[in-house]
């Protein structure tokens, strides 16, 4: 049965379209939305200041409000060595912890809402072998669904794989299953790329299908987000990364043109290289292959900007449903039981990790941010949204986003003006 099904999954995905129509949000000036053009070029001057300080290189800001696009720019440079490239509104970005948020978290919920899990099931039902908290005296405590998508599991916050290893999510979910819990679930709060990891993987395993093809065949396909996708790499046997597959928008190119081209490169890498079009997160490209629950997706802001629409419009867009209303408010609504934590399931609301929120939007407002220097903030009751791509960790990891999310996010709040 489990080969008829997995056959069947295949074939479905086969027979998917790869592309659906691009339907990029219409951009309008910020006044026909409610915004005041003055007060957002305010924006503008701390973004400059920031490049001006070498926080980043540069960045692509986009303001979406009322389904609409308010305001896009680009500025400064998506690469400065081994030689410059100026920024432009298109590029694509390494998301890093923000896959967590656009495709793990929405993909889980998916199947929760298809009724193939509920948040209350047992982690190792889904992986045979995954401990459960043991306090001194023997006693269990069960590590749930629940607790993976609001990083109250217990789990340690990371672990630094071997860089001669070779992708291995096997190996990878394995040694995950056995780690030591810091506290009992439930309990406590510590962000963990370790519960979004485990999480892909009961994505993988009652789905019979890859991270990278779920989320594409549900979610960013059926969207338009046709600049948006994970891209598989390893090693070659000198030990040198390739990717070993293409991103849908390869196809998009001009002819002649490498996809690499519109993308943000990270880190150094040798004497004359950057990692470009391959993850910057050791766990997500050394052990899963660029095809990770804690991070590796790749997208721009317009397409960011069509799935903070569809979440506004709670579920929909042009015509697609992603997910039903109620499923679309989880992800903005902190479960009781994670109150004191302040995060919802896959992102979050008012935890220490949310400053990129500011101080004047509503207390309505979610958000995530990756450690390459992306953002997105969403404001339900201002229906505003705030995407704030950078790669501050180019060429070195020296780079500091985290007061210029929230400066940025406040000037974009101040500048609403029907409300």
């Amino acid at each position: 049965m489990h080969t008829i099904s997995k056959l069947l999954s295949l074939v479905i995905l086969a027979a998917m379209p790869t592309f659906s129509q691009a339907q990029q949000l219409k951009h309008v000036r910020p006044e026909k939305v409610g915004m005041d053009s003055q007060q957002l070029l305010k924006a503008d001057s701390i973004i400059e200041n920031a490049i001006k300080q070498g926080d980043i290189p540069g960045a692509v800001l986009a303001v979406v409000r009322h389904s609409k696009m308010a305001y896009l720019k680009a500025y400064g440079n998506r690469q400065v060595w081994p030689e410059v490239r100026p920024m432009t509104t298109n590029t694509i970005f390494d998301m890093a912890s923000c896959s967590k948020a656009m495709s793990t978290a929405i993909s889980a919920l998916i199947l929760c809402e298809e009724g193939k899990f509920r948040m209350l099931d047992a982690v190792n039902r889904y992986i045979p072998g995954f401990e459960n908290w043991k306090d001194a005296s023997g006693e269990t405590t069960t590590i749930r669904i629940h607790h993976l998508m609001t990083h109250t599991s217990g789990l340690p916050a990371y672990y630094s794989p071997d860089p001669q290893a070779t992708p291995n999510p096997d190996a990878c979910i394995e040694h995950i299953s056995h780690m030591k819990r810091g506290f009992e679930p439930g309990k406590g709060f510590r962000y963990s790329c370790l519960n979004f990891i485990t999480l892909q993987h009961i994505i993988e395993t009652i789905s019979r299908m890859s991270l990278r093809d779920f989320s594409r065949q549900h979610i960013f396909a059926p969207l338009g987000m046709n600049h948006t996708d994970y891209i598989p790499c390893a090693p070659d046997a000198n030990g040198v990364w390739h990717n070993t597959d293409l991103p849908c928008w390869a196809a998009l190119m001009p002819k002649g043109e490498d996809w690499r081209s519109i993308v943000a490169p990270t880190t150094k890498q040798g004497p004359d290289s950057v990692l470009c079009g391959m993850v910057h997160d050791p766990l997500a490209r050394i052990m899963n292959g660029g095809i990770s629950g804690n991070a590796g997706l790749f997208s721009s802001a317009e397409d960011i900007a069509i799935l903070c629409a569809m979440l506004q419009n709670e579920g929909t867009w042009n015509g697609k449903r992603i997910m039903s209303k109620q499923t679309a408010r989880m992800l903005r609504t902190v479960p009781r039981f994670a109150e004191a934590f302040g995060r919802t399931y896959g992102w979050d609301c008012y935890s220490d990790y949310a400053s990129c929120n500011g101080d004047i939007f509503s207390k309505q407002t979610y958000c995530h941010t990756g450690f390459t220097g992306t953002g997105i903030v969403i404001d339900p009751e201002m229906d505003c949204s705030v995407i704030l791509l950078t790669n501050s960790v180019h060429p070195d990891e020296g780079g500091s986003t985290v007061r210029l999310r929230s400066v940025v996010s406040n000037a974009v709040a101040a500048s609403i003006t029907d409300r």
